[in-house]
């Protein structure tokens, strides 16, 4: 029982807190206080749970098979709303997001958080059931799709708002729900290649998020061009 444990808290942190590492060193010029990237992967876990029920009231109430295109969009919506809520309501109003580029590192630090509870829960059955490698396998794909997907759709919202800092409060609302919604259709798009024509998709949706993530780093770099350009803490 203790291997098998071992592994799913393995299977399901690890491939998300390899990105995790990745963003911390985007922003290692001015680093957040551990404590509060703590509360933002907690926030993310506890997103999880919440997200669940209501993904099932939706599926539910719409009485449309799993793999609907009403179906999954409701579910990214959920999701997507649930992980900004949380950051909004836990992270995002605290000084110590001091800087544009803070609200795309807590963003996506909550995305993390919530990636690896949920691939806790992919990978519990089959590693339990004995299915290591299937189990191993689940993960390994999440970290290059599902995990990223999360942490790329957030920053989606995070850079929006990166890009809002210095604007007004009703601007700044705005900027964000343009970025809620980018972030649901892109997790829409990429569920919906995921589950095409049998799978068959499944690089392009791999290809959709690698590219997002691409241009998730070159956003980074724009804003932190943008913040330092006028000081000597820039340093190409």
């Amino acid at each position: 029982m203790f291997v098998p444990t071992v592994l799913v808290i393995l299977g399901g942190f690890l491939p998300p807190f390899i990105w995790l590492y990745f963003i911390l060193k985007e922003d290692a010029r001015n680093p957040e206080p551990k404590r509060i990237i703590a509360l933002a992967l907690f926030a993310g876990m506890l997103g999880v749970p919440l997200v669940l029920p209501l993904e099932q009231y939706a599926q539910l109430h719409l009485a449309l098979p799993l793999d609907s295109f009403q179906t999954i969009i409701a579910w990214a919506t959920v999701e997507e709303t649930v992980k900004y809520a949380l950051a909004a309501l836990l992270i995002l109003w605290r000084p110590e997001v001091d800087e544009p580029l803070d609200y795309a590192v807590y963003l996506m630090t909550v995305a993390i958080g919530f990636a690896a509870l949920e691939n806790v829960l992919f990978v519990f059955h089959p590693i339990m059931a004995g299915q290591l490698t299937e189990g191993m396998l689940a993960s390994d794909l999440r970290f290059l799709g599902s995990s990223l997907l999360h942490v790329v759709a957030s920053a989606t919202i995070g850079f929006t708002l990166a890009f809002s800092y210095n604007k007004l409060p009703n601007v700044r609302m705005a900027y964000a729900a343009l970025g809620v919604i980018l972030a649901i259709t892109l997790h829409t798009a990429f569920n919906l290649l995921i589950i095409s024509q049998d799978g068959s998709r499944t690089f392009e949706a791999l290809l959709l998020v690698w590219v997002g993530a691409v241009v998730i780093f070159a956003l980074s770099e724009i804003v932190k061009y943008r913040t330092y350009r006028n000081t000597s803490a820039f340093i190409r």
